[in-house]
């Protein structure tokens, strides 16, 4: 009898912990660019809010984005200026920011709120349509000429806001003391470069690593994982 109360309150305990959880994975609601981007299409004057800092946004954002987040001054002004009856759609340099300002906006009273999946990254990256007050200081031109050049070229896409990015630096840093003139490390920072980032159409999230051999690419990677080791395996074997 004893260790059936016991079966039975463990049972319970688990379920109480999944329920929670559940919980907490539908209060965040971070969907796809394309899920993203259809939704902005089909709002006539669509809420946007990019929730990164103030000289983020003055880079670079979504046409028509308002920009606050939780730590702003203007906090409360900026919310009471929405529509809670309307969605609105969040993004930031990755995922952090932006849900957390869904979240606090969904327990606040609005219907809807969406964070995109790799943020400003996979917005620019995949060609959607953006603001800039900076040329790109490297055109797809010379990016291909630079490929086409050079027999191995590694490639770091990021941003100077992103943290992960930041871990990047001393690997490429490492890398290149290695391997010297025998490959190219190209870094490109959306800050600089916004335009071949966006010509690209390819970059979901920031940092992606792009490894090239004689034109090709040998490896694409998201996320800084194990760079050198997988630098040292690519070239090894080619």
């Amino acid at each position: 009898m004893k260790n059936s109360k016991i079966k039975n309150s463990i049972t319970a305990i688990i379920l109480l912990f999944t329920i929670a959880s559940f919980a907490q994975d539908k209060a965040s609601n971070i969907v796809s660019l394309d899920v993203f981007y259809s939704k902005i299409k089909s709002q006539k004057n669509p809420q946007i809010i990019d929730a990164r800092g103030a000289e983020e946004y003055a880079l670079n954002h979504i046409n028509g984005a308002v920009n606050f987040n939780l730590q702003s001054e203007n906090y409360a002004k900026a919310v009471a200026a929405l529509d809670k009856s309307k969605p609105v759609f969040i993004y930031s340099i990755g995922a952090g920011r932006s849900v957390a300002l869904e979240k606090e906006l969904l327990k606040n009273g609005f219907i809807e709120a969406y964070s995109l999946e790799g943020g400003i990254a996979n917005w620019i990256g995949n060609g959607k349509p953006f603001y800039t007050n900076s040329k790109s200081k490297l055109s797809l031109t010379e990016y291909n000429k630079i490929i086409a050049d050079n027999n191995a070229v590694l490639v770091d896409i990021g941003s100077k806001y992103c943290g992960a990015c930041k871990k990047v630096k001393p690997v490429l840093e490492t890398i290149k003391t290695q391997y010297g003139t025998n490959l190219k490390i190209v870094e490109i920072d959306l800050e600089e470069n916004p335009q071949i980032i966006a010509d690209l159409k390819t970059i979901k999230v920031f940092p992606t690593l792009i490894l090239y051999q004689n034109g090709k690419i040998v490896f694409k990677k998201e996320g800084l994982g194990d760079l050198k080791k997988d630098v040292d395996v690519a070239l090894a074997e080619n």
